[in-house]
């Protein structure tokens, strides 16, 4: 079971459990499942509003799987990769910090999930 910790400016820290291995559990679910206020609109990984920033909290510095496809346009078109971060994730198996709230799927790993506030 991983634990997950939501920290936002304008909100309380928030930890909740999450059920590690669904493969289907993303961080946006999670959020919504214990209302935790990550905005987003498509929830497809096309429109980048749920952009939140995603740091381990233990040792293992892992951060869940690589980035999905649709991560990868959204974070270079939002200026967040460049294509040489990218390239270089891809060859040394480097996590991105920056993450779309519906495209990640939780680990088994403790992480810290920064979001904005409106």
């Amino acid at each position: 079971m991983a634990l997950i910790t939501f920290t936002s400016p304008l909100h309380k820290d928030k930890t909740v459990y999450a059920i590690a291995g669904s493969h289907k559990q993303t961080i946006l679910q999670i959020a919504k499942d214990n209302h935790i206020p990550i905005d987003f609109s498509c929830g497809e990984g096309d429109c980048g509003t749920c952009l939140v920033r995603v740091t381990s909290v233990d040792a293992k510095n892992r951060m869940s799987g690589p980035l999905t496809d649709r991560e990868r346009v959204v974070l270079k078109e939002l200026g967040k990769l460049t294509q040489k971060d990218i390239d270089k994730m891809l060859v040394d198996d480097i996590p991105s910090e920056w993450r779309l709230a519906c495209q990640m799927v939780i680990r088994d790993e403790d992480i810290l999930v920064a979001y904005p506030s409106k």
